[in-house]
Order: C-alpha cells, then structure tokens, then sequence
C-alpha cells in the first residue's frame, strides 16, 4: 500500500486487551525516562532542601510537591498508554480548542495567576495549571491528525500550509502575550519540523522562518526583561552583577563541578548563588554535584529516549502515527537540548524546564502524559506486527 492511500490509524486488532497494550513498551525509552525522573528526585531536593527549610520549615517541602507532580504524571501516562490512537486522532480539536479556552482563561480576573511578572498559570481551585504546556501536546496531536488527513494535499498553500500555520500561530501569540517566548518558541518550533517531515515544501517554511524575525525583534523591543537577557547572553560576565548574574552563576557551577563533581548535596551555587536551582537551572547543579560524568550521563540518557522515539516514528506504518511521534520528540528533545544551552551560555534564557529532570508541576505532569502517547504509537506498532 503506498504511503499517499495509506489508513490514518489502524484498527485495533480482536482480542487483544488494554493491559496487553501497556505491557508492549519499549524498555529503552521507559528505562531512560525512569532514570531521568530519578536523577531529578535526587537533585530537585539536593537544590531545594535549603529554600524549602527556611520557606515551611521542612526540608522536604519542594520534593513532597514534585513527588505529587510525578505521581499525577504517571497515572496520567497510564492513562495515555491505554486509549487507542484513532481516539488520539479524534481528540485532536477538542484538545486544540482546550488550549485555547485555558490561555485565554490567563487574562480572565480571578484566574490568571502571575508570578514574576508572568501570568503563565490558570488558577483552579484546587491546583494551579500552566496552558502553555498542554498546548505542546495539543499541537502535536492536531498537526499529525491534521496532516495524515490530508495526505496529499500537504504541499498546497491554502491547504497543506497556511491552516496549520494559522492555528499554531494564534496559540503563539496567546503565549507570548503572557508573555513566555520559550514555549512559544517551542510550539513554533513542533510546528516547523512536523510539516517539514510530512513533506511541506522548505520554500513555505522559510517564508515562516522570515516572517518570526520581525516577531521575535518585537518582543525584544517591547519586553525589558527580553532586552536585558539577550544583553547578558552577548556579555555574561560584563553583566554578571546584573541581567547576566544567573548565567554567570551557572558557569561557576560546572566550573567547580570538575570531571566527577563535589558529590549530591555537596554544591555550594544552590545556596542562594543560583536562582532557579531546582527548576529552570537544576542542570547547573548536576554539572557542579555529579561534574562533566553527570552532565554526559544526563545528555546520554536523553540521546537514547528522544533517539528511540524517532525510531518509533520511522517505523511507524501510518503517517498519523509518524508525525505523533515525530512532534512529541521534536518537542521533548529541542526542549531539553535548549535547556542545557541556557544553563552553558549558549542561547539566551528562555524560562524552559528541562524534562522529566526540573521541579515544576505543569511541565511535569504533561511531559509523562506525552510519554505515555508515545509508548501506546510504539505498543500499537508492534502488536500490529
């Protein structure tokens, strides 16, 4: 069967149970994740023992919660493994439309929730949620519904090109009004690299590429804070009292961390040097407590989760299965890969958790869940076979 006629998802075969499906995973991408999301317990507390102490008078207090962050993302990853993917498919718009109702909920009185100058989180009562994360899956799920559906007509302008474009750009720009350009950037990034894959033509995709520059000029014109990180990022050390005193910090973090580091809990950065220690910049402390050795075991066991997951896609025998896997490891691995350069100096800071690894609940929770996707594209796939 050519791939043009080929089916958007297969049936799924007769007597075949949900447990049998959650039982047909790939063990390199669990293993890998698993032993990502247990470096991050250890150091998120070895980070965040400190502040937690001083700020509730327990020193547990930041792990207790990204515990309970991890526990909602595994029973949701579980949850994801056994619905099938022509559900995922049917999903596409209501999760689509979702993400939409919660990042305008952002600029509602009484739900927006701002911190740090950013109203990122939906207030629901009972827990905060951050939209701009479930909006990552959403896209992706959209994008591959959206463009095995069409098949052919994905090289058209006006049908292949310009809805997708169109779609993710209005949750871009509710994004980055928040304002948060690292996860807009992702999201746009998700975008471009599915479409390239699903066969857009590069001459539109450029047109994109061009259009962003004015855009991103923009922001940094109009948002100070932007201003001052990309100011930092030119001169980290002529701005290491000021907008750049967090990147320096995290130089000196992997600069005292050696080839084999001072030891779990025995960095001294954590200590009120380096903001953000146990969210945004948790991979300075694994460069200063487990040195380079941390560092390459950390990039490695990424290397091999995000490596299988594009064998998952390549394997794939329908193109919705293929742009899913393709998008969510697009997403998970230039998140992670954008992350790891903030913290060395080598793109300006985004506000980009680190996967699986950070302390953050939002983050999280929907980076289990797409995992948990992930693995159902691979169970299916090998059921099938």
């Amino acid at each position: 069967m050519s791939t043009a006629s080929a089916p958007t998802t297969l049936p799924m075969p007769a007597g075949v149970s949900a447990s049998s499906y959650v039982r047909r995973v790939d063990p390199w991408i669990v293993g890998s994740a698993m032993a990502l999301l247990a470096i991050g317990i250890v150091v998120v507390y070895s980070a965040s023992a400190v502040r937690a102490y001083e700020a509730t008078g327990s020193s547990v207090g930041y792990l207790v919660k990204h515990l309970v962050s991890i526990g909602l993302g595994l029973t949701g990853m579980a949850v994801a493994m056994r619905i099938p993917l022509e559900k995922w498919s049917r999903y596409a718009y209501p999760m689509l439309a979702l993400s939409l109702l919660m990042l305008l909920a952002l600029f509602v009185p009484g739900l927006g929730v701002r911190v740090n100058g950013a109203v990122r989180w939906v207030n629901l009562g009972f827990m905060r949620f951050q939209p701009g994360e479930l909006a990552k899956l959403a896209v992706c799920v959209y994008l591959a519904h959206s463009l095995a559906k069409k098949r052919d007509q994905v090289t058209s302008f006006s049908i292949g090109f310009l809805p997708h474009v169109i779609v993710v750009s209005v949750l871009v720009l509710l994004v980055l009004i928040q304002p948060d350009f690292g996860t807009a950037a992702i999201l746009f990034t998700i975008l471009g690299l599915t479409m390239f894959v699903a066969g857009t033509k590069i001459g539109y995709l450029l047109i994109v590429g061009v259009a962003a520059i004015p855009v991103g000029a923009i922001y940094v014109l109009t948002h100070p804070h932007a201003s001052r990180r990309l100011t930092a990022f030119l001169d980290p050390e002529g701005n290491r009292f000021a907008a750049g005193y967090q990147v320096w910090e995290s130089l000196v973090s992997f600069g005292s961390g050696g080839a084999f580091g001072a030891g779990l809990g025995q960095g001294h950065q954590k200590l009120y040097f380096l903001p953000e220690a146990h969210t945004d910049f948790v991979f300075a402390v694994i460069g200063e407590e487990l040195g380079f050795a941390g560092v390459l075991l950390v990039g490695g066991l990424f290397a091999v989760l995000i490596g299988r997951a594009l064998y998952i896609a390549a394997r794939a025998k329908t193109r919705f299965s293929t742009f899913l896997s393709f998008g969510i490891a697009a997403w998970l691995g230039c998140q992670a890969m954008v992350n790891m350069m903030v913290v060395v100096a080598l793109v300006p800071t985004k506000g980009l958790t680190l996967p699986f690894v950070s302390f953050g609940g939002s983050s999280m929770v929907m980076t289990l869940i797409a995992l948990g996707v992930l693995l159902r594209v691979d169970s299916e796939e090998r059921t099938s076979r």
